[in-house]
């Protein structure tokens, strides 16, 4: 009998399939070895030696494993091709204490028979370097974790944790929030010309040059300032200058690497980094797509050519390439022999597969994605016509494109403004219907969604692809960022304190360039070049020292000075001081230890409370003034968190009974059509806005979008408004949109 080990009971159970009776698959449920929970585990006084354990959850399929290993004849370790799954291969060869001679390893991109089978014929031993480089990097983390996370707990609050890669995402995260508080906006103005040519055609123009030059954003900045060109452009003659008509082309996109699959799932699908690996986690075990943690942007021969033959037998000859497109993978460190995302099997489209509703919606785009690499461009005529406002500095553009051979977006489908402009010819009169002038303001650059900062983090060189989802997890988990209402990622108050006790203090491990650099180290260990100890030893050594210092010299108050309020403490009359916790500021009672009084401040973190939420608040008070907590008896007291406005026991920390009353969803005047009583209201949850019946849990109707409260023409379900002002139905499977 051989054992074939792999991580996941899926990816055992699918690889069950492909092999004889004489294989045994098995799964060791991830790693089955860890440094240990409780203490350090790195011995930093003999070359960073880590001691591993079996933690008390692993031990009985640990058991079962080594009896199965010790009857059987090859031991194959099939993990993932990655230094994680290297490594999980290592640590399985010890702890079952595997003979080398009686145990092989194997590597594949994708879980199809073919690839299996391939797999199987070429075992190799384990790569010991791609091991060490993941021991280095685990070893790193832990380090800067267990050393400088206590430190934050002594000089900050109890519960905060730094790591080497998530707390400069929470730097990224805090510069963007500060460059958006510090943003000055421009009012500027733009003029358009509405014209229309000898055949009463219609062209819309904009201002585009004054004196020959391209007009600047903010060249027209008041009103006063359109109302002098308005004078002018009022007064003048407007004639065709000139009419460039060329064939534009829009390229195919490059197939979905880890990174770029993140980003385009956040984008289309409004999936968050952590859920679309792990319903990619769910594709690649059950065959469908090949290994979905790589920067490679390489598709395999024999999948370039079923790709090929798929097209010209489903689409068409004019949409197939006469030799496959290749791509360069331009990432450093990007494993060329690995490959990009792809589907397994061209011919498994997204319809052909009994999928749960968002395993299939990111299925769906991973095969649009790929077919679509392999697919001509997409060919406009673009025209553009300029137009002079005679006798006047002043000269307007219009442009417009219509599609002649739709190419790649005849399976990938992308936004492509098409507008039809009437002909004309140079020298044509037009006249001038209308001039319309329109405010302006410039906009501060927006929050960072999921997809914004793993391209920033990709950018930087923070992280490889299979720490990109679990990093930002990570960060909201521990409370350094919050979602918005538009899911976007807010930083906390905390994490404003933090990341500049880490930028002041210990400016190494939060720095851009020795994080990529690190990342850059890393990859030299896995490839042989350099060892693991000296790169962990040149960090670690001056860190350790600052760290010391810092602990000896660096007090509370100058990491957060103590902020005066007008409160007064209800319990013993004191001042009560702000302070800034793990789960943001709120007030204290200054004659602390003596009296350990605590408020919540009316506010959400990080922001100050808006008029409407202030009102809400204070009518919240009034009507909720002689509220008892049902628990203790002791008065209520409305709270604001991070959904609106509570109500909170004043017994805290004795009694932490809170109650929601329910009031912070607003009503859309939709009926709930499931139960006919209950009303749609907006309610807010960690992923954002949603609509839902208020007569939960009665009914647990919901949607994802505002309904409009019209029916869909097609299946009467309920209009939804959807992205950018569409709409559409909200029924499964119903594609009605308007």
């Amino acid at each position: 009998m051989n054992l074939v080990i792999v991580e996941s009971p899926t990816k055992a159970k699918t690889i069950t399939k492909f092999l004889g009776k004489e294989y045994k698959i098995e799964s060791s449920f991830g790693h089955i070895r860890d440094l240990p929970k409780s203490v350090m585990g790195i011995d930093t006084e003999h070359d960073f030696e880590p001691t591993y354990i079996i933690p008390e959850d692993k031990e009985k399929n640990l058991n079962i494993l080594k009896k199965l290993a010790k009857n059987a004849e090859n031991i194959i370790l099939a993990t993932d091709e990655d230094r994680e799954g290297e490594a999980i291969a290592w640590h399985l060869a010890e702890a079952l204490e595997i003979p080398e001679e009686k145990r092989s390893r194997i590597a594949f991109h994708e879980i199809t028979k073919s690839a299996i089978l391939e797999a199987l014929k070429h075992p190799r031993k384990i790569d010991m370097e791609m091991v060490n480089a993941q021991q280095a990097r685990r070893i790193l983390d832990r380090l800067v974790g267990y050393e400088l996370s206590p430190f934050l707990w002594k000089k900050v609050a109890r519960g905060l944790s730094a790591g080497r890669v998530q707390s400069v995402a929470v730097r990224l995260v805090v510069e963007r929030e500060r460059e958006i508080k510090a943003f000055v906006v421009d009012e500027y103005w733009t003029i358009d010309a509405l014209l229309e040519n000898t055949n009463k055609e219609p062209i819309t123009a904009r201002l585009n040059k004054i004196d020959g030059k391209t007009v600047d954003k903010l060249e027209i900045k008041t009103q006063e300032d359109s109302e002098k060109v308005l004078e002018t452009l009022s007064k003048a003659q407007y004639e065709i200058a000139n009419v460039e008509k060329k064939k534009a082309i829009k390229n195919a996109p490059k197939p979905f690497t880890t990174s770029t699959l993140q980003q385009g799932a956040n984008r289309t699908l409004g999936f968050s980094a952590k859920q679309t690996m792990m319903l990619a986690q769910k594709l690649y075990e059950a065959g469908h797509i090949t290994y979905m943690r790589t920067d490679s942007l390489n598709l395999s021969e024999k999948f370039l050519t079923e790709a090929q033959t798929y097209l010209k037998t489903n689409v068409g000859e004019q949409y197939a390439l006469a030799q496959p497109r290749v791509f360069k993978t331009k990432s450093k460190g990007a494993q060329e022999a690995h490959e990009a995302i792809r589907p397994t099997d061209p011919n498994q489209t997204p319809e052909s597969l009994k999928l749960e509703e968002k395993q299939q919606r990111l299925y769906r785009l991973i095969w649009q994605r790929t077919l679509a690499s392999q697919m001509p461009e997409a060919i406009f005529d673009a025209t553009t016509i300029d137009i002079s406002a005679k006798n006047t500095p002043y000269e307007f553009r219009a442009s417009g494109q219509v599609m002649q051979f739709d190419g790649y977006l005849k399976i990938y489908p992308e936004s492509s403004k098409e507008l039809d402009l009437p002909k004309v010819t140079v020298h044509e009169i037009l006249k001038l219907n209308e001039l319309k002038p329109e405010q302006h303001f410039t906009k501060p650059p927006a929050r960072y969604s999921d997809a914004g900062l793993v391209k920033k983090m990709e950018e930087y060189g923070i992280g490889r692809p299979s720490t990109y989802a679990p990093t930002i997890a990570t960060i909201e988990a521990r409370n350094y960022v919050a979602r918005d209402d538009n899911k976007k990622l807010e930083p906390t108050d905390i994490a404003f304190v933090v990341t500049d006790l880490l930028v002041n203090h210990f400016h190494t491990v939060i720095d851009y360039r020795f994080t990529a650099q690190m990342e850059h180290d890393l990859d030299r260990i896995s490839e042989g070049k350099i060892q693991w100890q000296p790169v962990i030893k040149d960090f670690y050594n001056p860190f350790h020292r600052n760290l010391e210092e810092k602990s000896e010299n660096l007090t509370k108050d100058e990491i957060s000075p103590v902020e005066e309020s007008e409160e007064i403490c209800e319990k013993c009359n004191s001042k009560m001081i702000v302070k800034t916790g793990r789960y943001g500021r709120f007030l204290a009672c200054s004659n602390y230890p003596t009296c350990k009084n605590i408020k919540g401040i009316d506010k959400k973190p990080g922001t100050t409370a808006s008029p409407e939420v202030s009102e809400k608040i204070k009518e919240m008070q009034e009507k909720y003034k002689d509220e008892k907590c049902e628990k203790c008896g002791e008065p209520m007291a409305v709270k604001t968190g991070r959904f609106g406005p509570f109500l909170a026991c004043t017994g805290y920390p004795k009694c932490k009974n809170i109650k929601n009353t329910g009031e912070n969803s607003s009503g859309t005047g939709v009926t709930c059509p499931k139960c006919s009583t209950g009303e749609i209201v907006a309610k807010k949850s960690a992923r954002g806005i949603f609509y839902a019946c208020n007569k939960y849990p009665d009914c647990k109707n919901a949607y994802y979008g505002k309904p409009t409260g019209e029916k869909c023409p097609d299946c009467e379900g309920l209009l939804i408004e959807w992205k950018e002002g569409a709409v559409k139905c909200s029924t499964k499977g119903c594609k009605f949109k308007k």
